[in-house]
């Protein structure tokens, strides 16, 4: 992999930041699931449109026909996770959803092992296992064993597993197309594959009120330009197992966002989850060299 200019950590974590906006303006959308996930990509690829016209169409001619299929596989896991998980707001709360949701580094580490044969490291596995410790514990008191709530549990735990696979098939075609041209072509996927969706399901594509149009820009420009995008130009230098650790922040961002603008309490389990949620991405990023020299001294 070549140099990248600035430290990927950086626009992951940006990238991060902004996803915990996602869970909130969907809540603040009166639309059914399937069409705010539609506008949400609509709006990204109009944006994206101009940039991808004048400079980058010419790349299309270049791209093999594996690199199509897993960019047309990657774009219908992406609209199949903001369907599923979109629909698991309407049955759980945020806080169950986007624990569920953000559990990823389970699957990320089970599919680098076995498509790219990435070792893991003792600091890699128990940094995830604590931080996926402490977003289990921000919903504790959250998480249901029955009825509507638990098939909106499911709902964004399949959700997790499509949005690990389509990074993992992001992690491979990003080695040789760039930025816009990919993101813009699986953007475009998952766009037409939600409009069949929303279809099939019967949801109406408007009219709505004019806030609810404020809110699938702000989802377009912020979770997904500002979010998904970063994470894609991340994945030419880094492994999808950084990237699913990074996104565990997630639920401690749209917790603190939510008891701002939902006014939800913030309980002393979500506290103290947040803070060891946070004790394990630091320990991911730390350099394990450091750590030992800091806990074993030097070797003379």
């Amino acid at each position: 992999m070549d140099k990248p200019p600035i430290h990927p950590y950086i626009p992951i974590m940006v990238g991060v930041i902004t996803l915990a906006f996602s869970a909130i303006f969907v809540k603040l959308v009166s639309a059914d699931s399937g069409v705010t996930a539609f506008y949400r990509m609509l709006f990204s690829v109009l944006v994206m449109a101009p940039a991808f016209l004048l400079k980058y169409r010419h790349e299309v001619k270049l791209i093999s026909k594996r690199d199509w299929l897993f960019s047309v596989i990657a774009g219908v896991f992406l609209a199949f996770h903001f369907i599923l998980w979109f629909e698991s707001l309407n049955y759980t709360s945020v806080a169950s959803s986007t624990v569920l949701v953000t559990l990823q580094p389970i699957f990320a580490f089970a599919g680098t092992y076995l498509f790219f044969k990435e070792k893991l490291t003792l600091k890699t596995i128990l940094s995830g296992l604590i931080a996926i410790g402490g977003s289990v514990l921000i919903s504790w008191g959250d998480f249901r064993l029955g009825g509507e709530a638990f098939f909106g549990d499911m709902l964004a735990l399949a959700a997790c597993a499509l949005i690990t696979g389509y990074l993992l098939f992001g992690q491979d075609v990003r080695k040789r197309i760039s930025l816009i041209t990919y993101t813009f072509i699986v953007y475009s996927v998952s766009t037409i594959a939600i409009f069949f969706y929303v279809i099939a399901a019967g949801e109406r594509f408007g009219p709505y009120p004019a806030m609810d149009w404020f809110w699938f820009a702000m989802l377009a420009i912020l979770p997904n330009l500002f979010g998904h995008t970063l994470f894609n130009w991340s994945l030419r230098y880094v492994s999808t197992n950084v990237i699913s650790i990074a996104i565990l922040f997630e639920p401690v961002g749209a917790a603190v966002l939510a008891y701002y603008i939902f006014n939800e309490t913030l309980i002393p389990t979500q506290i103290v989850g947040g803070l060891i949620v946070l004790a394990g991405i630091t320990l991911f990023v730390l350099d394990g060299r450091k750590i030992r020299k800091l806990f074993l001294g030097k070797r003379g």
